[in-house]
């Protein structure tokens, strides 16, 4: 399992609070972003949306399109209100459509 230093998507400030959150990947989602998890680190009160758009700036190109199709989980339970705040130590699972029954 790969995973990175935290990434910080917010401007060096010296006062911004911020919250860690680790994005895993599965799948599609973990061959376009070419690493099976991370650790990013968002303003204090980012939502889920927020941090799908950091994510597909952090991985330009074909992870974009997965991020579209994409269904999230926060803390292993389904997201329907991207709008949803993430808190300190959150995990945010990709999970790309599958194929099968």
């Amino acid at each position: 399992m790969t995973m990175s230093a935290p990434r910080r998507a917010t401007p060096e400030t010296g006062s911004a609070e911020v919250v860690t959150v680790v994005v895993r990947y599965f799948a599609a989602a973990r061959g376009a972003a070419g690493l099976d998890e991370e650790k990013i680190e968002l303003p204090t009160g980012a939502t889920v949306a927020g941090a799908i758009e950091i994510v597909r700036a952090l991985h330009p190109g074909p992870l974009a399109r997965v991020l579209d199709a994409a269904s999230f989980l926060v803390n292993e339970i389904a997201v329907r209100d991207r709008s949803r705040t993430l808190g300190d130590g959150a995990r945010l699972d990709i999970l790309p459509p599958f194929a099968g029954g």
